[in-house]
């Protein structure tokens, strides 16, 4: 077992953040079908086991492969899935407030997302800040080495500032509500702003560099976190804004929730049209599974929570079937994702050692010398 971790990259808490979003994104559909809060809630559960083993497996990995562990944060194409760590501790504990109080409670529950949450936005502002740090003074990138990958240590704020919420109306009236209320606008703000510093060099390095390499073309999902899960969060602050904030400013909160999440959720579905192109276009040239495919979960899922949340807002029925559409991509999403990685385990490829990158041929050239070419 200590053997087998070794090669274990942070990146695994990918496949928690994507089996959590099924529960939380089920449940909030405009249709409940039976048996679909039921299958939400087991989702839930399986995204809790996987977490336990990660973080267990995870463990086993700085205790005994050290070496390995510091490698991963001084390569800055593994670094930046630090943020995976915080996301899949604040899902589950989203999920066990959405749905796992059927199975376990309401007061284990918020007990359970209490803890989550808080060990979620520690992790997630911690690496929202030296994650970058790494990246400006220890790593070593070139002009045209920007990824979607950089997004995910700054996206972990923004999935404190939509869940947190829910954990509102379990505090004590007054200064502890407020104080979590604009605790989590505060963590939007810091997401968001970092999010447009970064997504301008994703784009421009498609526009100048061309379509990224085919094992990281699923990446470019990356993009629909921050933009789904920023009009989840407006939504949630306009939800829980009556009573904890002043009359003015919850009605700011409504007028936000409607006025950033509609042209946001625009620009979500251009760039999710976009990010399937290039998918489409990797799989002719002979894209295969890798755990990069998880990428295709959890920002989908993200924006069915925000299609969701505008849905409620405006009333709109145009939006419960934006909602249901995108939920039915999510479903198909993890499935493949699910079914390769659980492939990839049985014959032990994931957890293999990678392999070593083969050399660039040397470039042929051509020279004419006395009638001789060489």
């Amino acid at each position: 077992m200590v053997t087998a971790v070794r090669h274990l990259g942070p990146n695994w808490y990918a496949s928690v953040m994507g089996t959590a979003v099924l529960a939380t994104a089920g449940a909030g559909l405009p249709l409940d079908p039976p048996g679909l809060r039921s299958a939400c809630a087991a989702a839930w559960a399986l995204s809790l086991g996987m977490l336990v083993v990660l973080l267990a497996a995870r463990a086993l990995h700085w205790a005994h492969h050290g070496d390995q562990a510091r490698a991963h944060l001084l390569d800055p194409a593994t670094a930046p899935f630090y943020g995976c760590l915080a996301m899949a501790l604040l899902a589950v504990g989203g999920g066990t407030i959405t749905v796992g109080r059927d199975w376990i409670g309401t007061s284990a529950a918020v007990a359970l997302d209490s803890v989550l949450f808080t060990a979620g936005t520690v992790t997630g502002v911690a690496s929202a800040v030296a994650v970058p740090y790494l990246m400006t003074a220890r790593h070593r990138i070139g002009p045209g080495q920007a990824s979607p990958v950089w997004l995910l240590p700054l996206v972990a704020p923004m999935v404190s500032a939509a869940l947190g919420p829910l954990l509102v109306p379990h505090l004590p009236p007054g200064q502890p509500r407020a104080t979590l209320l604009l605790a989590c606008v505060a963590l939007f703000g810091l997401s968001l702003l970092a999010t447009f510093l970064v997504l301008p060099l994703v784009f421009g390095r498609l526009l100048t560099g061309g379509p990224l390499p085919l094992v990281l073309t699923p990446t470019l999902f990356l993009v629909l976190g921050p933009l789904g899960q920023s009009t989840t969060a407006v939504g949630k602050f306009a939800d829980l804004a009556p009573g904890v904030v002043p009359a003015p400013y919850a009605q700011g909160f409504a007028a936000l929730a409607v006025l950033y999440g509609v042209p946001v959720t625009g620009f979500a579905l251009l760039w999710l049209g976009l990010a399937a192109a290039h998918v489409v276009r990797a799989r002719r040239h002979g894209m295969r599974f890798a755990m990069t495919w998880w990428a295709f979960t959890f920002p989908v899922g993200t924006c069915v929570t925000g299609a969701e949340a505008l849905a409620r807002r405006t009333g709109l029925a145009v939006l419960d079937v934006l909602a249901c559409g995108l939920y039915v991509l999510l479903v198909a999403a993890w499935c493949a994702a699910a079914a390769g990685t659980l492939r990839g385990l049985l014959s032990g490829a994931l957890l293999a050692a990678p392999r070593p990158v083969p050399a660039a041929p040397r470039p042929v050239t051509a020279r004419t010398t006395s009638g001789a070419v060489r």
